[in-house]
């Protein structure tokens, strides 16, 4: 899988996690901090990969993103799972509205899709509706978001 640790660079390292799947440059320092290379060394590396364009945490902010919605999460979880991953707020929100507009993303309607796939019915009872609201808030959907997707069922 690895090269071996003893003959290993950074960048050997890195690129290797890069061939699988995006990461940031948080993420990959993680990594690589845990294999014991030094941090001028780390630094160095993840300079050069962003300058050749092998790594950008706005690529992987966006293709994150995508995953998501995907999944049918909502924004307020996407954000907190990106801030975990290390990406700042700039590129978070520049991400989104990126993502937002090209794929046309209506938080409403996905909120409300992502019910419907769960629940056949907004809930007969105070405490089946309080289940389909928790179902959504823990999916990221704000409280705007989650009473339209119950009025759409």
């Amino acid at each position: 899988m690895f090269a071996s640790s003893r003959d290993a660079t950074p960048r050997d390292i890195a690129l290797q996690l890069l061939s699988r799947r995006e990461y940031s440059r948080a993420e990959i320092a993680q990594k690589l901090t845990k294999k014991a290379f030094e941090n001028a060394d780390i630094e160095a590396c993840l300079d050069t990969l962003e300058e050749q364009g092998l790594q950008s945490d706005v690529r992987f902010a966006e293709s994150f993103i995508r995953s998501r919605i995907i999944r049918g999460q909502g924004v307020i979880r996407i954000k907190g799972e990106l801030r975990q991953r290390g990406i700042d707020q700039e590129i978070l929100s520049n991400a989104l509205v990126a993502v937002e507009e090209n794929e046309g993303v209506d938080w409403f309607e996905l909120a409300s899709a992502t019910l419907a796939r769960r629940f056949s019915s907004p809930g007969d009872t105070p405490k089946e509706r309080a289940k389909r609201e928790r179902f959504l808030a823990s999916r990221g959907f704000d409280f705007e978001q989650i009473r339209y997707a119950l009025s759409c069922l």
